[in-house]
């Protein structure tokens, strides 16, 4: 089959396409990538369905369009509540250990490549984390408006989230055009962003939820990073914000100035007109590139499975060195 791409909605020509022809479980072809890398610089968002892969599968698939970054879940650079947490599963998964290999087996499923992230509700014995588990944090923070690896020295290009296991009902991923978000400003708040640099931390989307116990030692090991407010994509030339949430300030502001014009940002660009909403299916792969694309969960019922697995492709440079 012949690999094919067309707008999801037609009154949105140029954001969010749905693909077919394609097979993820076979090794792709360089025209097939060829047709993929010109959907996504056109559509922004990618959706195939039905896709019954494995992490293997979905690895040899995402290398296709670059270096893949490691997964960043459980890092040095994380509050200490939830150091602590995994320090207690560790030592129950000891004494586990000694109770029969059942439970051992069990504990072994969670355990993923280190390119694949990830993305679900669950502990490291497959059980839904309780809502006071300290662990779930990391489930919370993805329903923050956010760009995937902002907060690195150079983000993240492209990301391709596999849907294992969806709840009966919410859990969608809302993405947001920062490209149209851009375009519909006006000519003078355009000028007013278009050389600002903001930096971005892990600390602050933390701290968005509440969570700020954070040690020295964390906070020497996620420094903020600094992003352009502005980015231009490579390929259409096309302008568009870059906001997440874990943009805490801008270069030469006051912090409270900065984070009043980013939040006001953030509402102009997640107005309905510029969002679209998927709603899982099983084995559905929703590719979307950060350059030009902010996202985040939804709420669903927290005693309801909801597994997805992420690969993400890093990008070539900082935003610094690409604008120049």
């Amino acid at each position: 089959m012949t690999v094919s791409i067309h707008a999801i909605d037609p009154a949105r020509p140029d954001f969010v396409g749905e693909v077919e022809g394609i097979d993820l479980r076979q090794s792709a072809t360089s025209e097939e990538v060829k047709v993929i890398e010109a959907g996504m610089d056109r559509f922004a968002v990618l959706v195939f369905h039905d896709q019954r892969i494995d992490d293997a599968q979905q690895i040899a698939f995402s290398r296709n369009f670059g270096k893949l970054e490691q997964a960043t879940y459980g890092s040095s650079a994380i509050p200490r509540r939830i150091i602590r947490f995994a320090i207690r599963t560790v030592r129950t998964n000891l004494k586990r250990l000694h109770q029969g290999p059942e439970q051992w087996r069990d504990s072994q499923k969670r355990r993923i490549a280190p390119e694949v992230e990830d993305i679900s509700n669950l502990d490291s014995f497959n059980q839904v984390r309780g809502r006071t588990d300290p662990g779930r944090v990391g489930t919370l923070r993805n329903m923050l408006w956010h760009s995937d690896s902002s907060f690195k020295p150079t983000p993240a290009k492209y990301s391709l989230l596999h849907a294992r296991i969806v709840p009966c009902s919410g859990g969608n991923t809302e993405f947001a055009d920062m490209r149209a978000a851009y375009e519909a400003l006006d000519d003078i708040t355009k000028v007013d962003v278009q050389n600002l640099v903001c930096e971005h931390s892990q600390m602050y989307s933390y701290g968005v939820l509440g969570v700020t116990d954070f040690v020295d030692k964390q906070l020497a090991q996620s420094p903020s990073v600094q992003q352009r407010l502005v980015r231009r994509h490579p390929v259409t030339g096309r302008r568009s914000l870059f906001l997440s949430a874990h943009a805490g300030g801008i270069i030469g502001w006051p912090t409270p100035e900065a984070r009043l014009l980013l939040r006001d940002l953030t509402e102009h660009a997640t107005q309905r007109a510029f969002v679209h909403i998927h709603k899982w299916r099983p084995y559905d792969l929703v590719m979307w590139d950060n350059r030009v694309v902010m996202h985040r969960a939804r709420r669903y019922n927290a005693a309801e499975v909801r597994e997805l697995h992420r690969t993400t492709v890093a990008d070539i440079a900082p935003t610094l060195q690409q604008e120049a």
